[in-house]
């Protein structure tokens, strides 16, 4: 579906935020991908939606190539964006206006999407709280139907109850034929929703696996002491012991603690993945 090759982009002649990106992404998955803070996650989504442009290489969507933004691409593409503004109109009247840019789009689901978000089609949606837009732009977002979705930090600004709502919503909504790339920071978040994992640090793809093949080659473990004779690969001194990452040795069915991936992948990406080519 989302095919990278040898891609460079920068903001300015002088700044190189990728070089030679390579990245291909299948259909039918929601993808994470993680990273800190500047680390480039934002721009990518964008060099996807064909929002900028890349110095060199190319990306496609789906055949297409992202930078000539073609109706036949943008109608099956939908980006929604951390930071946004919305009109000072009417859900009903904005539905109206956006929605025939999608030849999918389904008005039944949006209309069960607005139920559950507890909108409502009169109000105005730069009355809304920042909560609530950004439950609008999720509803409009799945209800486009489009093959491809990127989302940029959508738990930003959600309350506990509202991030256990999005995660039931996008599992329930999504289509066999549709996939998903989220980004963000916050990995606890979205620890049950996301698969596969990609995580990108200063401009570059340093991990990239799915949840089996982790789980079947590392264990995550709370040790009750470090050993000189099980050495883990990464691990953090935590409350009643040492949460650690060991290769899967004797292949224990473990529960993959995201947040602590994350952490030993950003800290030392070859000794983990040293771990897969075993």
């Amino acid at each position: 579906m989302v095919q990278i090759e040898n891609l460079s982009f920068g903001y300015t002649k002088k700044q190189t935020l990728f070089d030679q990106l390579e990245m291909q992404l299948e259909p039918g998955n929601i993808y994470g991908l993680l990273g800190r803070n500047g680390a480039g996650k934002t721009t990518l989504l964008k060099v996807i939606a064909g929002l900028v442009f890349p110095r060199g290489g190319i990306c496609r969507v789906e055949g297409f190539e992202s930078r000539k933004r073609i109706p036949a691409f943008l109608e099956d593409i939908c980006f929604i964006p951390e930071e946004y503004h919305l009109p000072s109109i009417r859900i009903h009247r904005f539905i109206s206006l956006n929605a025939p840019f999608y030849k999918r789009f389904d008005h039944e689901k949006m209309d069960w999407l607005l139920k559950e978000f507890q909108l409502l089609r009169e109000q105005k949606l730069n009355q809304l709280s920042f909560g609530q837009k950004k439950k609008f732009l999720l509803a409009f977002g799945l209800s486009t139907s489009a093959r491809l979705l990127l989302m940029d930090e959508p738990t930003n600004g959600l309350d506990i109850p509202s991030k256990s709502q999005f995660r039931r919503v996008i599992a329930a909504s999504l289509t066999e034929d549709q996939s998903v790339i989220i980004s963000t920071h916050q990995v606890r978040d979205l620890e049950s929703l996301i698969d596969p994992i990609i995580i990108i640090d200063e401009g570059r793809i340093i991990f990239q696996q799915d949840v089996a093949g982790i789980t079947a080659s590392l264990s995550f473990e709370v040790l009750p002491e470090i050993r000189e004779n099980r050495q883990p690969i990464y691990y953090e001194e935590g409350l009643g012991g040492f949460p650690a990452i060991l290769p899967n040795i004797d292949q224990k069915d473990t529960r993959m603690d995201l947040e602590l991936l994350f952490n030993g992948v950003v800290s030392n990406p070859k000794k983990v993945n040293q771990a897969f080519k075993a």
